[in-house]
This record gives C-alpha cells, structure tokens and sequence, in this order.
C-alpha cells in the first residue's frame, strides 16, 4: 500500500466510527426532505449541470430515482459536485448519503473504507486518450510516455499495473479532477489522458477540437461503476439496490414512463406486483406500495435512463454493449422481484 493510500485510509478510518454510529440514513433523509447526492463536477453523460444548475446524466438519475420512490419527487435531491480525493470523506461524514459519481467497485474500498456498493449502473473499462497527430494507434507504443490522470482513483493503479506488466515506463502527471487532466492534455503538458472509456468520449467533447484527440482500442482494467451508501446501514443500502434493479426490471418488463398508466391495467401477475396493484414490495424496503411505480413515471426505465444520457438520444452515442440486458447479450440483470 502507497504512502498516499496509506494516508488516505487513516483519514477515512478515524471517520467511521461517526459515521456508523446510529446508522438511519432513511429516517435522517424523511427529516431533511431530501436526498444528498455526491456526483461529479461535470461529465457529460453521467452527471452535468446546465446553465441554471440543473443537473443530468446516468448517476444523476439513480439519486433522482430514489427521490422519486421516497417522496414521489425526483426533485427532491441535493447535489454536490466531489473530486476523486473527497468522495469517500464526503459519504464516511455523513455530508452525502448516495456516492454516485462513476466510482469503481472493488474489494478494498468495501472492506476498508467503509463502503457498501449498492448496484452496479454501469459496467466500464479504463480507456487512454491521445492526440490524433501522435500517430499512436495502440497503448503497447506508449513507452516513456506523460500520461494525465485523477489523483485518488483507481485509474492511477491501474496503469500502474498495466505498464509495469508490459515492460514499459511512463510519467504520470496527477490531477484533482478529469477537467483538469482533460486541459493539460489540450495544452500539451501530457501525452496521453486516461480515465474510464465513457468518461474520455465524454471529456472529449470539451475539447475544442473533438476530432483532434482519438481513443485508443485497449480497455486496460474492469470498472464495474456504481452508487455507494455506508456500510452498516442495510435499509438504506437496500433501498438504493432495488431502486436501480427496478429500472432494469421495468425495461425487462416493458413498461416505460409512457406507458406505464396502461400497465397500471395488465392482468400480467409479474408486472401487477410490480406497480403496485397487487401486493406490497416497498413495505420492506420503507417506501410505498406504488414506489416503483413512481420511479418509472417520473424518471424512466433503465433504457430511459441510459439512451437519454449516453445512448442514442445524447451526443455521446455510446452504444449499449454490456451494459444490454442479459437477455440481449448484456450484463444488466435483475434479481426476481417478489
């Protein structure tokens, strides 16, 4: 473990037991009447704000969703915009409730910091971006490179491996934030940008020069991206599971915020359930029997959610690949909900 890592983790240990302590985020978020959301600054497609502060992407509506289930209001959600080193502080503090901020599920940050990876909303691998004028067509040609990356993120480890494991030597240059890495490497003062493949097409587009800059073909790592609550807060944790497994139901189901009043009328037993008209799922989850019928409504199914915000609907246009439903050669995958 680094010097940093080392560092790092003490910080956030000396916060847990604070931030376990009569874990109830449930009942803390009933009180303040919202939902306290840690997104990124600002990448296109996961998590934006407009002119007027209001904010969208893929993380964006899984907190918005939430709202939804809880207060029928997607509206209902606080948003603070976190660099790479303040994330996890943010949520072991209490200041957030939901970490969604394309942040990579593994092993160590759930055992070690304190972190309950509730879903996984979309799965990603780690990308390298590099001026078209380079002439670099694979990241195998990228010995004695400069490369830009975000400090605190497990980008920094794994190209670490990837070079070490092929033989070659690079300089990182670190920065606090993907905006900052994305200007260093318009300016010149790094060679190569690398991050998650969705957030280098995302990047890309703030460039003033989009057609300048080429992603490379390799995906060096697996970044299986998802919301994070505190550990020890299982309603919670729960709560914000099952929110994301009802968007991907209701897109396995077919029901959408269009039709989803119709559905409201199906004799289909599964999909009755599911809304709402028979039964009470939400009872165990805190929430209202119609809470996954507010979801749908007011924010969409997973489909919605992802064509709007990175599919063919936004100007990323990344298609679907493995984050399809499994039933379409994907890995988006639902448990039974009954």
């Amino acid at each position: 473990m680094t010097r940093m890592l080392k560092a790092f983790v003490a910080t956030l240990v000396a916060l847990l037991p604070a931030a376990t302590a009569g874990a109830g985020t449930l009942d803390d978020v009933r009180t303040r009447g919202a939902v306290a959301c840690g997104v990124s600054p600002g990448v296109p497609g996961f998590s934006l704000p407009d002119s007027q502060g209001r904010w969208s992407g893929l993380d964006v509506d899984i907190c918005r969703a939430v709202a939804a289930a809880l207060f029928n209001d997607p509206g209902k959600v606080v948003f603070s915009s976190l660099n790479p080193k303040d994330r996890f502080v943010a949520l072991s503090s209490r200041q957030i409730d939901i970490l969604a901020r394309q942040t990579t599920w593994t092993l160590s940050r759930e055992t070690t910091i304190g972190l309950d990876f509730a879903a996984i909303n979309y799965y990603d691998g780690q990308g390298l971006m590099v001026r078209r004028t380079l002439g670099v067509r694979s990241a195998r040609e990228l010995g004695g490179a400069t490369i830009c990356v975000q400090a605190g993120s497990t980008s920094e480890l794994n190209l670490a491996d990837y070079f070490r494991s092929n033989g070659m030597r690079y300089e990182p240059v670190a920065f606090n934030s993907g905006d900052e890495a994305i200007k260093a490497l318009e300016a010149g003062r790094c060679d190569v940008f690398t991050t998650d493949a969705s957030a280098l097409h995302a990047y890309r587009l703030k460039l003033a020069e989009p057609a300048a800059f080429v992603v490379l073909p390799e995906i060096i790592s697996k970044e299986p991206l998802g919301p994070a609550v505190r550990k020890g807060d299982q309603q919670w944790s729960d709560l914000v599971k099952w929110v994301h497994f009802a968007m991907v139901t209701a897109e396995e189901l077919g029901i959408t915020s269009d039709n989803v009043e119709d559905m409201l009328k199906s004799a289909n037993p599964e999909i009755r359930r599911f809304l709402g008209v028979d039964g009470n799922l939400g009872e165990g989850l805190g929430v209202g029997k119609d809470w996954a019928y507010r979801i749908v409504k007011l924010v969409g199914n997973y489909a919605e959610a992802y064509e709007r915000n990175l599919g063919s609907r936004s100007l990323l246009a990344i298609p679907r690949g493995q984050n399809n439903l499994w039933s379409r050669g994907g890995l988006q995958y639902a448990p039974p909900m009954r």
